[in-house]
């Protein structure tokens, strides 16, 4: 069972360079964000082997929040191959991100 990786300044442009990443970008004091990290769990869960399931702390990758132009969290980005695919904006269905992913 795959969990969510944390990604960081340091280690961002590595994990997201090769294959299917999806980063979930939140905050600690965001309500929505809390209401979405189960769903971004199971989401790891089914597509483990298959993508990186990620997640980026705003607050403390602030340089990564700018790169992307993040103004609203939670905010979920697809990226393939380090380029942005697809953008969700708020809380998503379970099945939204893992058909998006496979759908690629």
């Amino acid at each position: 069972m795959s969990t969510l990786k944390v990604l960081n300044s340091e280690n961002f442009d590595e994990v997201t360079s090769s294959g299917i990443t999806l980063v979930d970008f939140w905050a600690p004091w965001c309500g929505p964000c809390k209401m979405l990290l189960p769903i971004m769990e199971q989401v790891a869960a089914e597509l483990d082997g298959t993508a990186t399931v990620a997640k980026v702390d705003i607050d403390e990758c602030g340089d990564l929040a700018v790169r992307f132009g993040i103004r609203n969290v939670p905010a979920v980005f697809l990226i393939k191959d380090g380029e942005v695919v697809e953008q969700f904006n708020g809380v998503q269905a379970k099945a939204k991100l893992v058909d998006a992913v496979r759908n690629l």
